[in-house]
């Protein structure tokens, strides 16, 4: 089954293992050679993303950087797996059987970390790999409003005029979603002291036309987490007292390969009983070459049926739910290689080093004279938002522009609408950014402040 897999559920395991030790297949470990060992007995991981001994060896940082081509030299393990795997199609099943494996594999991993029910082998969560997050959000959209047509026609009602509530602050994926899908958008306003989706406001836009709500774990401006667990609980409130069925997207493009490590206790996901699916990039923080995404629906209950095409012309029955056909199969497989050869504890590694490069960046700019404008202590994506803090004749493009003639691109923009006003620098502390090279930053920001306050109003007027 292509591009859709049912993630095994710890039921299922569970009676398979009862079943195995009924049949006398599972024997005391014994320690010959190698392949006398438990790790010639079992198999490589296939469900969950392994628990894996930090060792001073590791260098799990450096991994990361040379992984995604940063610098010259790379793993060479994962180059020669990219390489030899490029020009498979992930599509054609029937040729290339174990790379449908290995997006089961990744699937099962991903859902356990975003806590997918798995106390029961009947509701067992559903999932596909993606080229990235915006297929997978378009296709997470298509699916709640198709849930919501069924519903509505089952009640006789009138499946016109869909709408979909989001904060202003929606990635551009979001707009296309919207309008390819003929969906209309209502937009949650942010202000000047919020500058993402508030939960409480977001209530105000909701109907019974509602087909959903989006909520943004990392913030494309400041990298904020929305509250999704806020969201939640208005949500049973409201859905109690109306009868209306809204549930929640959550869009972890960025943020769920980070909240899982860092933030742990944070509650998001699908703990909560209103969150129905969830999209990640694997080519963000998940750390794989560009490519690759995921999209995760708690159960087949919210994936309706007359969405998947079953298909037989590659010489195998197949199942698919994706907009494209044809794709290479060497970021699913290198997806795979990253979850098992970082585990739980590599990722947490790493993750929690780049938010102690971001606080750190925060500290040093703050001193500066800046305004922060993002959260700290793992509480957001590791990334910095700032803002020019008193009056200047100068502004945040001027730095912007001022930094890329010295090599470094740092973009500044506005804030979402209405709060457009601000403007604002954003550095995204990346697995290759270390304290060395955000020291350089640092020191490269502090003289371009120092070049534009020696220069007067009409001279930053004509370089620009």
């Amino acid at each position: 089954m292509v591009f859709l897999t049912q993630v095994v559920s710890d039921a299922r395991i569970n009676e398979t293992k009862e079943q195995q030790e009924e049949a006398g297949m599972l024997h005391e470990e014994f320690s010959t050679s190698v392949y006398g060992t438990r790790w010639a007995g079992q198999d490589i991981p296939r469900f969950d993303m392994p628990d894996l001994d930090g060792r001073p060896s590791l260098n799990l940082a450096s991994f990361v950087t040379t992984f995604m081509g940063i610098f010259p030299k790379s793993e060479p393990e994962a180059e020669k797996l990219i390489s030899e795997n490029a020009s498979k199609n992930f599509i054609d099943y029937e040729e290339y059987p174990q790379t449908c494996e290995i997006q089961n594999r990744c699937i099962n991993m991903i859902a356990r970390m975003f806590h997918a029910p798995m106390d029961s082998s009947e509701e067992e969560c559903m999932g596909c790999s993606t080229i990235g997050s915006s297929e997978a959000i378009i296709l997470a959209v298509l699916a709640m409003k198709r849930r919501w047509q069924i519903a509505r026609e089952e009640k006789g009602l009138s499946k016109e005029k869909p709408n979909l509530v989001m904060g202003a602050n929606v990635q551009v994926c979001w707009e296309k979603a919207v309008k390819y899908l003929e969906i209309e958008p209502r937009y949650v306003s942010c202000t000047e002291d919020y500058l993402i989706m508030s939960p409480e406001k977001a209530m105000d836009f909701m109907d019974e036309n509602t087909i959903g709500v989006c909520a943004i774990l990392g913030s494309t401006y400041t990298g904020h987490y929305e509250d999704v667990k806020t969201l939640n609980d208005l949500l049973e409130k409201k859905c109690a007292e109306t009868g209306w069925d809204i549930c929640i997207h959550v869009d972890a493009a960025s943020g769920g390969f980070v909240a899982p490590f860092v933030c742990p206790e944070l509650v998001w996901d699908f703990r909560l009983p209103r969150v129905i699916s969830i999209n990640v990039s694997g080519h963000k923080y998940g750390l794989t070459y560009a490519g690759v995404g995921w999209c995760i629906w708690r159960s087949k209950d919210y994936l309706p049926k007359d969405l998947i095409f079953n298909i037989n012309y590659l010489g195998a029955d197949q199942a698919s739910l994706t907009l494209n056909f044809s794709k290479s199969a060497s970021t699913v497989i290198g997806q795979y290689y990253v979850l098992i050869r970082l585990g739980k504890s590599g990722f947490r590694s790493i993750m929690t080093n780049l938010i102690r490069i971001s606080d750190h960046l925060a500290a040093c700019l703050e001193k500066a004279g800046f305004q922060i404008l993002s959260e700290r202590n793992g509480r957001g994506l590791p990334l910095v938002a700032f803002r020019i803090k008193s009056k200047k004749h100068y502004d945040e493009f001027d730095v912007a522009a001022r930094l890329r003639e010295r090599g470094w691109i740092v973009p500044a923009y506005t804030a979402p609408p209405n709060a457009e006003r601000i403007k604002m620098l954003r550095v995204v502390v990346r697995e290759d950014f270390s304290k060395s090279r955000c020291d350089l930053l640092i020191r490269d920001i502090l003289a371009v402040v120092k070049q534009l306050d020696a220069q007067d109003a009409k001279t930053i007027e004509e370089n620009r």
